[in-house]
């Protein structure tokens, strides 16, 4: 039967056609998607549903793995790709993020990433992981401004087991609800939408702050040495 998720959006961008065009690499693959959108500058891809979708099938039997095993690997990636990130800021700075019309490498994305990190300071690094776009250029902007490295390990590393772990868990045990189970199609489509409500809403907000803010000649993003330490 033809995925709901994939008749709304692209292929690899629906979790189940992913898995199950994964097989026997379905977990494995799963955390080269986790390391790469939380590490190495691209943005859109399906984390969150993605993850929720090992723990429906680990429950459904259709990933064969413990659980616990899962859990560990997709938080260790999501911990690597986080560094990886942090230290290509550190290297790089914002160098990368200077056209406008570039696909992904948006100035813009680099300035509302800095002023989420000035807002909520080194604990930003666990609440990004739950906003799309956000989490991917979080580590970016904490390697840029030099954040303490050790800081950072901490903080990313809360991060990467609430995050990671805490919704393959989420979906494994939704998994073993009898309705959820015999649904599994709809619940997928579900995580999909509400893994992407944080987007649109970051959007709309995006536009609203540039609608009342009077254009400022200096690129918020040349600050990004003022990161918290």
């Amino acid at each position: 039967m033809l995925s709901l998720v994939a008749m709304l959006m692209p292929n690899w961008m629906d979790p189940e056609y992913l898995l199950t065009w994964l097989g026997d690499w379905a977990l494995w693959g799963t955390a080269a998607v986790v390391f790469i959108e939380c590490g190495l500058l691209f943005p859109i891809l399906p984390g969150d549903s993605l993850l929720f979708a090992v723990g429906l099938f680990i429950a459904h039997g259709t990933i064969d793995v413990p659980l616990w095993l899962a859990c560990v690997i997709l938080t260790v990636a999501a911990f690597l790709g986080n560094v990886s990130g942090y230290y290509i800021g550190r290297a790089l700075g914002t160098t990368l993020f200077t056209n406008p019309n570039a696909r992904f490498l948006k100035p813009k994305y680099i300035e509302q990433t800095h002023e989420f990190f000035e807002k909520y300071g080194p604990r930003a690094l666990v609440l990004a992981r739950f906003v799309p776009i956000v989490r991917t250029f979080i580590t970016i902007v904490a390697g840029a401004g030099k954040m303490d490295p050790r800081k950072f390990f901490v903080w990313t590393g809360v991060g990467a087991v609430l995050w990671a772990t805490g919704l393959t868990l989420l979906g494994h045990a939704l998994g073993q609800v009898k309705f959820i189970h015999e649904h599994l199609e709809s619940a997928i489509l579900l995580i999909v939408l509400v893994s992407v409500v944080p987007m649109f809403v970051e959007w709309f907000l995006a536009k609203r702050r540039a609608r009342n803010t009077p254009a400022d000649p200096t690129p918020k993003h040349a600050a990004t040495n003022n990161v918290s330490e």
